[in-house]
């Protein structure tokens, strides 16, 4: 696997990217053609807390993961779980997706108990998309006390969604 560290008013030393590398490692288990994977890697310092922001894009996935610590290793050892976490927890979503897909994934590298088959679709709501403004849909969002708001935009016409982001920020996904 290829890694690229950059950091982010923070000099990344030797020390640091052996670590990342060696704790990188594990995932190539996972992994067909390792060697033509690229995980890139941001380390970032705000305030006292250290921040790993690892993003690994495969061909049909993008595997991504983010982690703020008081401690760098400890930051690193938390984003490369959740990522280990992410490929066990949808190995079965994965393989049935492999008939239509090239394979990223190594299937033969996972156990019985990696297979996560627990989580389903409980609810499903119908909602109205009522014509508002990219205002007035965050004002709904807010109102309702949701991370995420769909509705119509009066401007295009088209279906999008208002997202609030870990940042405080908000986003917007627009259908085409």
């Amino acid at each position: 696997m290829e890694i690229i560290i950059h950091g982010d008013k923070l000099k990344v030393t030797d020390a640091m990217k052996q670590y990342i590398q060696e704790k990188l490692d594990k995932l190539n288990k996972y992994l067909e053609n390792s060697d033509n994977v690229r995980a890139n890697v941001i380390v970032k310092v705000k305030n006292h807390e250290q921040r790993v922001e690892i993003t690994i894009p495969l061909k049909a996935y993008i595997l991504r993961s983010e982690e703020s610590k008081d401690d760098f290793y400890a930051a690193v050892d938390k984003t490369i779980d959740k990522l280990e976490r992410q490929i066990r927890k949808n190995k079965t979503r994965i393989m049935s997706k492999q008939n239509k897909v090239s394979r990223d994934f190594d299937l033969e590298s996972f156990t019985e108990e990696d297979i996560s088959d627990d989580k389903k679709i409980l609810k499903r709501k119908k909602v109205e998309v009522k014509p508002m403004n990219e205002e007035e849909a965050i004002l709904q969002m807010e109102l309702l006390g949701h991370q995420f708001y769909m509705y119509k935009d009066s401007d295009t016409n088209k279906a999008s969604v208002v997202y609030k982001r870990t940042d405080g920020h908000y986003g917007i996904i627009e259908s085409e």
